[in-house]
């Protein structure tokens, strides 16, 4: 445990240094910041175990910072709230955070929810489920597409036409089988319907990053290679 790496943001200095010195007590190294954009910074290059994170935040709210974080990362956060409404807790949760705790709180309680989150993370020994080629990275779970970390809104049918072919890198797709595997075996169309959303792929991410991913093979189909 004396290795677990905490990120505390908290815009109240008081709290933030008596959670810094309670954390530093039961073993864990501590960080802390006091506004929600050094907090996502923070957040995005240091490698935290956990994270708690305030809602009520200068300069970026906790909810933002979450919203943020998720999407390139699955760090468990526990949220501090200092109203105890539903739809706070509600729209934490659904966010991404792990957790909650309302102010005021005894420290006990959070400690208590820190060993939790802490020991679920161990225990599921967190893989995330996502291909990944090259910089480009498709999360399954929460059907998300990113770039060197940088967003890429998909279509549901573009999206699993590109997870069908990083499923199958390096290999020749021909357009039948793309068809079988995204459309379906009762699909009646043209097979060029797999030719439009092919290009509608190159648009998002072969000309928007100036790279080489989707290569034709004349005569049969596609296939998907590391950029080069």
């Amino acid at each position: 445990m004396a290795s677990q790496k905490i990120l505390i943001v908290e815009d109240e200095i008081k709290i933030a240094r008596f959670l810094e010195l309670e954390l530093n007590h039961e073993g864990y190294l501590v960080e802390q910041v006091n506004d929600g954009r050094e907090g996502l910074k923070k957040a995005l290059e240091g490698e935290f175990d956990l994270i708690v994170l305030d809602i009520m935040l200068p300069k970026m709210n906790g909810m933002e910072v979450l919203r943020r974080l998720r999407q390139s990362s699955e760090v468990p956060v526990i949220m501090l709230t200092a109203r105890d409404e539903t739809m706070d807790k509600v729209m934490g949760l659904d966010m991404g955070a792990n957790d909650y705790v309302t102010k005021p709180f005894a420290i006990e309680e959070l400690l208590a929810r820190i060993r939790a989150a802490l020991k679920r993370k161990s225990t599921q020994n967190i893989k995330p489920n996502v291909l990944q080629l090259g910089n480009l990275k498709l999360d399954l779970d929460r059907h998300a597409l990113m770039y060197n970390n940088e967003p890429v809104e998909l279509t549901k049918r573009e999206f699993d036409l590109l997870r069908y072919f990083m499923e199958n890198k390096n290999i020749v797709i021909t357009r039948e089988k793309a068809l079988q595997a995204v459309w379906g075996y009762d699909y009646m169309g043209d097979t060029n319907v797999v030719d439009v959303y092919i290009r509608y792929l190159r648009s998002k991410i072969d000309d928007r990053y100036n790279i080489k991913l989707l290569h034709t093979v004349r005569g049969v189909g596609y296939i998907l290679k590391d950029e080069k």
